[in-house]
């Protein structure tokens, strides 16, 4: 607001617009402010004063002059590096006037080193080129495995970037093993290095998926990821690359070529790693779903097995018996080798899962299942033991009365029965077994198991 002006006392002011001096400043400032559009301006830092209060005073000269500039506050939070008095800077400003002292200076909106324009420049013709030649397309990009048995990173071995990545990956799932491919993150030998240990790393295919990753800086600190070497190595690279170069605001060449970007080091160790707890509440629910179908399956067979065995005592002709008890051994041996074999796979996930959540260091409720487990393992064990104990004590009595009749007789005469012992097929001419087979020989009392070594017809 212009202030009022003070009515002359003599008749020399009357008539005329007589400024005073605030008036004046203030119209100044509004003629600065309106009449020049947002510059660029490029000079050297000097005199930069850091108040309290957070805002950035400093000059910008060149040989033969110099200008007041003011950055403020929530300007300055944008910067990405931090002003030095003698360095050469580029700033977009708005030319005003500070009214209190009648001073002419420039209000800056961004600050960045010099060269820095030019270094974008070149970055954009880049990316337009490798977007054309495809290396940006999504269609192309690898998904990420969902539980990786290893992750490689690929960063510097002292940066802050790997401690925060680390960090996060054992928290959230420390049995996960990460190999650590050392790289420097800047400067004129960065980019080669990269470029070779990421060749070296696909090459060995230790690990599932790689992180390229480091801290932030400035626009000239990240350009060892914005090399067109660096990122046609990525985009040749088999294995799935997530990249997590810089801050959020940070976007790199090979943030847009990797399968996938992370805003931080942090956020991309949380996109790697699974949960936890989700995996125990998975592994809990295949131990149910097994034991579901184990219980089920045994109810199946014994129920087959009733029928079998009630169809037995309305057949009464040898012959019948006779087919009828081996056609019963064979499904015997047949409910054995299924009962059998689903318990060991059973038995093999769940010494898998458990060796793998006791490394994790599991909940109280993960101990609390595990002897759950133990206990209806051995119900399992029990009721399967005991239920085929009595139909062995019910075959025995129909065989004691169909003993007359069985083949067991011809063995007490000195005959025997020779079966291969991988698949139970009876061998009847020696040329139906294979050196090195494993046969088994039944004879009348007890039965004998061998390799074969020679074979005459």
């Amino acid at each position: 607001m212009t202030p009022a002006l003070p009515v002359p006392r003599s008749g020399l002011g009357v008539g005329r617009d007589v400024y005073t001096v605030s008036r004046l400043n203030a119209e100044v400032r509004a003629v600065l402010e309106t009449g020049f559009p947002l510059i660029w301006v490029q000079g050297e830092l000097s005199n930069l004063s850091r108040p309290s209060s957070g805002h950035l005073y400093f000059s910008l000269k060149d040989s033969f002059a110099q200008v007041r500039c003011a950055l403020f506050r929530m300007r300055r939070t944008h910067l990405r590096f931090e002003p030095r008095d003698g360095m050469e800077v580029l700033v977009r400003a708005r030319i005003s006037l500070y009214e209190a002292r009648g001073e002419y200076q420039l209000i800056v909106e961004h600050m960045e080193p010099a060269g820095e324009g030019a270094l974008r420049q070149a970055l954009e013709v880049l990316k337009t080129r490798l977007a054309a030649e495809g290396l940006f397309d999504t269609a192309r990009k690898k998904p990420l495995p969902p539980l990786p048995r290893r992750i490689g990173v690929l960063s510097s071995a002292s940066g802050a970037a790997i401690h925060d990545v680390l960090t996060v990956l054992g928290r959230r799932f420390p049995s996960i093993p990460v190999v650590i491919y050392p790289i420097p993150v800047q400067g004129a030998e960065a980019p080669p290095a990269i470029v070779e240990m990421l060749r070296l790393a696909d090459a060995r295919g230790e690990c599932d998926v790689l992180l390229l990753t480091r801290g932030g800086g400035s626009l000239e600190d990240l350009m060892a990821f914005n090399d067109e070497r660096v990122a046609r190595a990525i985009f040749a690279t088999r294995l799935p690359i997530v990249s997590a170069v810089g801050h959020e605001i940070d976007i790199t060449v090979a943030d847009l070529v990797a399968d996938r970007r992370a805003a931080t080091p942090s956020a991309a160790a949380e996109l790697l790693s699974p949960d936890r707890t989700e995996v125990a509440r998975r592994i809990d629910a295949l131990a149910g779903r097994l034991g579901r179908q184990v219980e089920h399956r045994r109810r199946l067979l014994l129920a087959r097995l009733e029928r079998l065995t009630g169809s037995l005592r309305h057949l009464h002709p040898r012959r019948d018996l006779e087919q009828r008890q081996q056609r019963l051994d064979d499904l015997e041996q047949r409910r054995q080798r299924a009962m059998r074999h689903r318990i060991e796979r059973g038995h093999t996930r769940l010494e898998r899962a458990h060796a793998r959540l006791h490394a994790v260091s599991p909940t109280q409720r993960l101990q609390r299942a595990g002897p759950v487990l133990v206990g209806l393992r051995h119900r399992l064990h029990r009721a399967a033991a005991l239920s085929l104990e009595r139909r062995r004590a019910r075959l025995a009595g129909l065989g004691r009365s169909l003993e007359a009749l069985s083949p067991l007789a011809t063995l007490e005469r000195g005959y025997s029965i020779t079966r291969r012992a991988a698949d139970g097929a009876i061998l009847r001419d020696a040329k139906a077994a294979a050196y090195g087979d494993l046969i088994e020989t039944r004879l009348a009392d007890g039965r004998l198991l061998s390799r074969v070594e020679k074979r005459e017809t």
